[in-house]
């Protein structure tokens, strides 16, 4: 008897198959003398649409709204049918005794597997393995230990929850919102708020005002000492600093205390997947998606680091064994660093990072015992796994040793405050060079000579936000969860209700319109952060899911009388003057990842071109500069917009068209003879040759 085994893809298959000796591939399956080993390609089934329930919900108008099926299903997804009939056909397979869910360990890939079960109407037992790292070491001791899936139940309520909220929600308000406004408005119960995030730091950008003003220092021995007011920026002019400090009171200062303490930092603990994201963004302008690709790589294909989608910065005590394999890993790496904390014990200097009750599915993002080979990463792999792993070396380090110093010198009845800081123990920050030049001594009852500097400052606006402050923002307020705020991110660019420009993200004229048309509460991340806070309840056991879709559909029904009845108005920015040349319609701007392009609003007319010309690689041959694709009656051709050259574009057929060997013999045999004879000289060298001589 067998263990029908099913894995999230085909690469992790794979993966299993090394470890647990399965040999035997096949188009759909790995098969072992114990195991069968089957693979999703991401999600099969997805859940039914409106008009699956009801045919009349297939129309878009707002009689049919909201819709509200009594009880959800399950379909299976267009391109994937083939890959789902072929684990239907395993699962009734009668050497098969049980499965193995051995998808991603998260609330998303529980819920792939679940519903491939459901469909297929498994009957036999089903078991969960549930691991952080894809090392063989950590396979098999996941298998040693596979727990019922009963166990994991309420993790796949609260997925299924989300998934029906989101269905309720989104399906419905965007359709509302669609419908009353013709045009493709996208809404959501965690996209909206997230854009409202956004906007909303536009607008105090907006609301900003620059403000000159004037502040003073002490001077003494090159340090600064600032003048305390209770409102920097009171004075507006030069003129009004200076009368202020030039009175006789203000002659000469004196020390009235001096205060030092030692500050004591402890390294960082390890990444979660928001932070690496938010400081991959800062670092590198990597986007949230791009990271989370990277880090899943080296957890895939690489398996150098374990989990990424997880929420915890935190490990669990069993762990501590672990340490010195790892260390030992990350050696080739950080030679001077891994080997220096092996010498020591591989002791963890952080212990607070050691906590069972704070790592919830997964815990934090840490190297695995595997060593990397840095020649099959690529740079950007690299550099993310060089981040894990110096944040999981600080472990091991000292803290990080300053003492500070604080200096108060009255002036008559004025404070002027002195700082300076110098570094005892680099510890973990071995980049930190901020160490003080010179210390100036200062001691109580010491005279402070009055010399002063007068500095002119401004006021600075506020920052728009990356991806990386944006996702520190959904964290805080609970929008999405680690494994979900990239695509939110993206599908917010691609409904082009937000734009990215040079890692600054910013909310479009559609945007800001939607964000007035929806209703207050999905503008606002308050009742998004309740659901979150429902669903994690439910992932626990203190809370029903059925409760919870009730409330969420009364809250749909809410959303879209809202809408229905609401006098607001909208702009479509997109459409322009321009006439669809097959059916006269007018034309629509739209951005896609081939850049902007025109289609056509009529609802039959399928017409569209690029806004642009497209440039292609082609080279013109009098200007060298790339030339453009244009459309003409006789198909495409290439233009240089310098030089007004055109060129034909060679059919598919002629780009096909390879050389054979012969013809690559005879060339090459030609070109060679050409090169051994004496070049001949032009009609044009000779004739001068010629007219030299006569003269």
């Amino acid at each position: 008897m067998k263990q029908l085994i099913i894995a999230e893809k085909p690469s992790v298959a794979r993966d299993l198959a090394k470890v647990l000796g399965a040999t035997q591939k096949s188009k759909s399956y790995i098969e072992g003398p114990n195991v069968v080993i089957t693979w999703a390609l991401g999600h099969l089934l997805g859940l039914k649409m409106p008009e699956d329930y009801n045919k009349d919900w297939a129309q878009w108008n707002m009689e049919s709204l909201p819709m509200i099926p009594k009880k959800t299903g399950i379909k299976p997804l267009p391109k994937t049918g083939g890959q789902l009939k072929a684990i239907s056909q395993l699962a009734k397979r009668k050497d098969i005794k049980e499965a193995v869910i051995a998808t991603d360990a998260g609330r998303e890939g529980e819920l792939v597997a679940r519903w491939i079960l459901e469909y297929v109407r498994f009957n036999k037992p089903v078991k969960r393995l549930w691991i952080s790292s894809q090392t063989p070491k950590a396979i098999k001791a996941g298998f040693a230990k596979l727990e019922p899936s009963k166990n994991y139940d309420n993790l796949y309520q609260s997925a299924l929850a989300r998934a029906e909220a989101d269905w309720l929600v989104g399906l419905n308000v965007t359709r509302a919102l669609t419908v009353k406004y013709d045009d493709n408005l996208s809404a959501g119960r965690v996209q909206t708020p997230t854009l409202a995030l956004v906007r909303k730091q536009e607008q105090k950008i907006e609301s900003f005002r620059a403000e000159n003003f004037f502040t003073v220092d002490l001077m003494y021995q090159g340090l600064a000492g600032r003048l305390q007011l209770k409102n920097p920026r009171q004075f507006k002019t030069r003129e009004e600093i200076e009368s202020y400090v030039t009175r006789e009171s203000l002659k000469s200062g004196k020390v009235t205390s001096v205060k030092t303490k030692e500050k004591v930092e402890t390294a960082p603990l390890p990444f979660d997947l928001t932070e690496l994201q938010r400081e991959a963004n800062q670092r590198y302008g990597f986007s949230a998606k791009k990271t989370l690709g990277l880090v899943q790589s080296l957890y895939e294909v690489h398996k150098v680091v374990t989990y990424p989608r997880t929420d915890s910065k935190y490990l669990t005590q069993d762990m501590k064994e672990t340490m010195k394999e790892r260390l030992q890993a990350v050696a080739s790496y950080y030679p001077q660093e891994a080997k220096a904390a092996i010498r020591q014990g591989a002791r963890v200097t952080v212990t607070k990072v050691f906590q069972d009750s704070k790592v919830t599915d997964h815990h934090a993002l840490i190297p695995t015992e595997q060593t990397p080979r840095a020649e099959k990463m690529d740079n950007d792999e690299q550099k993310i796994y060089q981040m894990i792993t110096t944040r999981f070396l600080g472990l091991f380090s000292e803290a990080h040793v300053s003492e500070n110093q604080t200096v108060e010198v009255k002036v008559g009845s004025d404070l002027f405050l002195f700082r300076q800081t110098k570094i005892k123990t680099q510890g973990w920050k071995r980049d930190d060079k901020s160490t003080v030049k010179k210390e100036v001594a200062f001691s109580e009852g010491q005279t402070i000579p009055a010399n002063y500097q007068f500095n002119k400052e401004v006021t600075t606006p506020p920052n728009a936000l990356s991806e990386g402050t944006l996702l520190g923002q959904m964290e805080k307020h609970q929008l999405g969860t680690p494994a979900t705020r990239a695509e939110i991110i993206e599908k917010l660019i691609k409904s082009e209700l937000m734009e990215r420009k040079t890692n600054k993200l910013n909310v479009t004229p559609k945007g800001k319109q939607l964000l007035k048309l929806v209703n207050p509460s999905l503008v606002t991340p308050d009742l998004t952060e309740k659901w979150e806070k429902e669903l994690e309840e439910i992932a626990q056991g203190k809370r029903n899911s059925q409760v919870f879709i009730k409330e969420i559909a009364q809250e749909t029904e809410q959303l879209v009388k809202e809408i229905k009845y609401s006098e607001a108005t909208y702009t479509d920015f997109s459409l322009t003057s321009k006439e669809c040349p097959d059916c006269g319609s007018a034309l629509r701007e739209k951005n896609t990842r081939d850049g902007k392009v025109y289609v056509c609003t009529g609802e039959t007319c399928k017409y569209r071109r690029r806004k642009d010309p497209k440039v292609s690689n082609r080279r013109c041959p009098q200007c060298h500069k790339k030339m453009e694709i244009h459309e003409g009656k006789n198909g495409q051709f290439f233009k240089c917009k310098y030089c007004v050259i055109t060129e034909k574009v060679a059919s598919g057929k002629e780009r096909k068209k390879k050389m054979t060997k012969h013809e690559e013999k005879k060339l090459l045999k030609k070109y060679s003879q050409n090169q051994q004879a004496e070049p001949e000289e032009s009609p044009l060298a000779l004739a001068l040759k010629a007219a030299m001589k006569d003269n």
